[in-house]
């Protein structure tokens, strides 16, 4: 039988949900790596703007990725029988687990303005 899981344009949404995700993680992943390379060349302190920029980032990219994984899946994505609605709840708490996201966004922000007045 010919279901609507084989049809051109699902698999084509799949393809660009996979897409998607995997440049989130790739630009998440680069993200974390220059925090990690001013932590290790500056010091915590001054790496600050960066360790707040990951702590956004990387926990908006999880949920945008598990998110998409449930549309991709359907019902099946927010069943008890699938983990993605576990690993979305998880995702989510990243969001508010070190203090929410606009904390972290004011301080890159403050951190951003006052490099910019150096300059």
């Amino acid at each position: 039988t010919h279901t609507h899981t084989h049809t051109p344009s699902y698999q084509q949404t799949v393809r660009v949900a996979v897409a998607e995700s995997r440049m989130e993680i790739d630009q998440s992943r680069l993200l974390v790596l220059k925090a990690a390379h001013a932590i290790d060349y500056n010091g915590t302190k001054a790496a600050r703007k960066e360790i707040a920029a990951i702590k956004v980032a990387v926990a908006q990219m999880a949920c945008r990725v598990v998110d998409r994984a449930i549309q991709v899946h359907g019902g099946l994505g927010v069943c008890q029988d699938s983990p993605l609605a576990h690993w979305y709840a998880g995702a989510r708490s990243l969001r508010i687990a070190d203090g929410p996201d606009i904390v972290h966004l004011e301080t890159v922000a403050k951190m951003e303005f006052k490099q910019q007045a150096k300059l």
